[in-house]
């Protein structure tokens, strides 16, 4: 009884540990907030345990986060427009700038055309462990953000990669977004490109004031000499303008010019510091190097325009560049035209449109003059495209609208001579030389090998001369001389129209210019523009050879030769054919129709042109290897058609031509070197 009751007592207390094993208490996996066991504040105040894993939990979530970004931030395809548009620079003859075009003022460079010390003056003023960093400097960047969220002044806080990027593919605006973007890229860009194609990109990328991006223009801003020939002094200014070309380019104040001298003796004691420039030669860097006076804009006004027109055309035609690629730009033209020519030819045109009074003359108004010089081997030295580009875009040079009149005849002169005449038909054709005589009086009826030549209103079509004056029989070769029109429309009759228009073809003027191939087509119904002109009768000057009038000498891009065609000389006339024309050309200064361009030119040559119905005037000559072409005529604006020159200047309504493009072309020629 005892033991089962002590037994029973046993089990009796058991029990409650076996239900304490079978159902312990759970514990807690979230912190106990507000913490027990605390009292006031203390209660509030999280372990080191909750502390550690809140920071451990924000780092894992900012890593994550970047990395997420890192990965979706890609490096732009395109680059910003003015990181890849260009301007295009026209150069003259002997070098020197005359224009540029597009709107950015940025030329690239390679890297190794840059002088090492010139390069690392730039690194030594913006980040001279560009070529061990990873690309970004983070305690610049902390505090370039710091800066933005305390509302103070921006600070770029950048390496040069990074510069590079905000350069060539982001904007320019101080964001959070566009820092960090910045950052991202700026580290891909470093794993990816060299560090010299990252310094190439932002010295070709960075602004230097002046108008200028990129160290090669600034190189031609500041010191008018190309970026290979600047010495470490002259870099070090130009490094200085990197921290801020408004606050460093003397030219604008003498605060300015002090803080230039200050940042350029530091950049230059700062290469000594970092190993890059010798004390010996930072010894001679004592006096700033004092940057020339900022140039005044080159832009298309006057002739400038007709010159860029002309050079831009030829490079579309002659090289294989496509108009996209040179509408981005970076290219250099070295053009054909001389300055004191174009600007001699300018004033000769200025001075004959000084004696036209539009106000008071029916007759002076809607006048356009065209002029062109070109040397024997095709050069276009100098151009009057009209009164300036900005007020009238069309080139009246390269104008195909005015009539050769009888400045022409040359060419007929030249096929008979090369051809020989036909008067029967299938007959032999017969050989004329320069003495070989033909009617020279007025009236005479044109014949054909078949009879005479009748018009559309069955008549017989007669020859007149200037002021109606008969020559009696005259040789050809003073029927050029003298300019009588009968000899040379019968010649074109017994040469053949077509004969004519080949030779005139290959001596230089275009076939689409040539007129309708009736008897007037002799005395010049044809349209060749001064260019063309001038080019053609180069060729009597050289005997005979004829180049291809061309506007580009040399072409590059980024200062790499770019191929351009250039015209060779080829045999369009047999020597003796060329010399008797010019031997007639000769003698129309010396005694015949243009002796008023004897006196400015002594042994020039040339022709005065007058169109039948007294609509278009020229004067095409050459003095040695300079031929000079120039054209007048009136045209109305709204029909574009040609009107009279009658009265022109004041000048009698029955006179015939106009005495303007000899004076012209007289006035130009003074003091010509050829």
């Amino acid at each position: 009884m005892f033991e089962r009751r002590k037994g029973a007592h046993a089990r009796n207390h058991a029990a409650p540990s076996r239900r304490r094993r079978a159902a312990p208490r759970k514990r807690r996996l979230r912190p106990a907030y507000p913490r027990p066991g605390r009292q006031g504040f203390r209660r509030w105040v999280p372990s080191w345990r909750q502390t550690l894993g809140l920071f451990l939990s924000a780092g894992g979530l900012l890593t994550a986060l970047v990395a997420i970004m890192y990965a979706r931030t890609d490096i732009p395809a395109d680059l910003n427009a003015f990181a890849t548009q260009q301007d295009n620079v026209y150069y003259w003859a002997d070098g020197t700038e005359m224009a540029r075009t597009g709107e950015i003022n940025r030329q690239d460079t390679a890297l190794e055309k840059i002088p090492e010390k010139v390069r690392w003056a730039a690194l030594a003023a913006e980040n001279e462990t560009f070529y061990s960093d990873s690309g970004i400097s983070v305690s610049g960047m902390t505090r370039a953000v710091s800066r933005m969220v305390t509302g103070g002044s921006t600070q770029g806080g950048s390496t040069i990669t990074q510069q590079y990027v905000k350069n060539a593919y982001l904007n320019q605006r101080q964001t959070f977004s566009r820092k960090f973007t910045e950052m991202f890229i700026a580290i891909k860009l470093d794993n990816r490109m060299s560090k010299d194609d990252i310094l190439e990109g932002y010295l070709n990328t960075s602004w230097f004031g002046r108008g200028t991006y990129g160290i090669q223009r600034a190189a031609h801003a500041y010191y008018g000499k190309d970026v290979s020939q600047l010495n470490a002094s002259e870099g070090a200014f130009l490094a200085s303008l990197l921290k801020g070309a408004g606050l460093y380019d003397p030219s604008l104040g003498a605060k300015n010019h002090a803080r230039a001298v200050e940042r350029w003796e530091w950049i230059l004691d700062r290469m000594v510091t970092i190993g890059k420039l010798s004390k010996e030669e930072r010894a001679r860097y004592t006096t700033f190097p004092e940057p020339q006076a900022p140039p005044k804009p080159a832009g298309l006004t006057g002739q400038t325009g007709y010159l860029v027109e002309t050079a831009r055309a030829y490079v579309s035609a002659h090289t294989e560049v496509t108009d996209h690629d040179f509408d981005l730009g970076g290219y250099q033209i070295r053009t054909t035209f001389e300055k004191p020519k174009v600007d001699a030819l300018d004033k000769a045109v200025q001075e004959v449109r000084g004696k036209l009074d539009p106000e008071k003359r029916e007759s002076d108004k809607d006048v356009r003059i065209g002029a062109a010089s070109v040397t024997t081997d095709g050069r276009i030295v100098a151009l009057q495209g009209g009164p300036g580009y900005l007020k009238q875009g069309f080139n009246d040079a390269n104008s195909a609208v005015v009539p050769a009149g009888t400045a022409f005849t040359p060419f007929v002169y030249a096929a008979a001579l090369g051809d020989g005449i036909q008067r029967e038909r299938d007959k032999p054709r017969t050989p004329v030389s320069p003495s070989t005589v033909y009617d020279g009086d007025n009236q005479v009826s044109l014949l054909t090998p078949e009879g005479p030549y009748w018009d559309r209103a069955g008549k017989i079509v007669k020859g007149t001369n200037d002021g109606g004056r008969s020559w009696g029989k005259i040789s050809l070769r003073d029927a050029v001389a003298q300019s009588v029109n009968t000899p040379m429309l019968q010649l074109g009759m017994d040469v053949g129209l077509d004969r004519i228009g080949s030779t005139a073809v290959r001596t230089g003027l275009l076939a689409d210019s040539l007129g309708t191939k009736v008897p007037a087509f002799s005395l010049g119904n044809t349209t060749p523009s001064a260019i063309r002109m001038a080019g053609a009768y180069g060729t009597f000057a050289a005997q005979g050879m004829h180049s291809e009038p061309y506007s580009v000498d040399k072409l590059s891009r980024n200062g790499n030769a770019v191929a351009v065609e250039k015209p060779t000389a080829e045999r369009a006339l047999p020597q003796r054919v060329a010399a008797a024309v010019d031997d007639a050309l000769h003698d129309a200064v010396k005694k015949g129709s243009a002796t008023t361009a004897g006196a400015a030119a002594p042994g020039s040559a040339g022709k005065t042109g007058t169109e039948a119905k007294n609509k278009s005037a020229w004067y095409v000559g050459y003095q040695g290897k300079l031929s000079t072409a120039v054209s007048l005529c009136r045209i109305d604006p709204k029909t574009q058609e040609l009107l009279p020159l009658d009265g022109l200047g004041g000048a009698a309504k029955s006179a015939v031509g106009s005495p303007y493009p000899i004076d012209i072309w007289s006035a130009y020629m003074k003091g010509q070197k050829n």
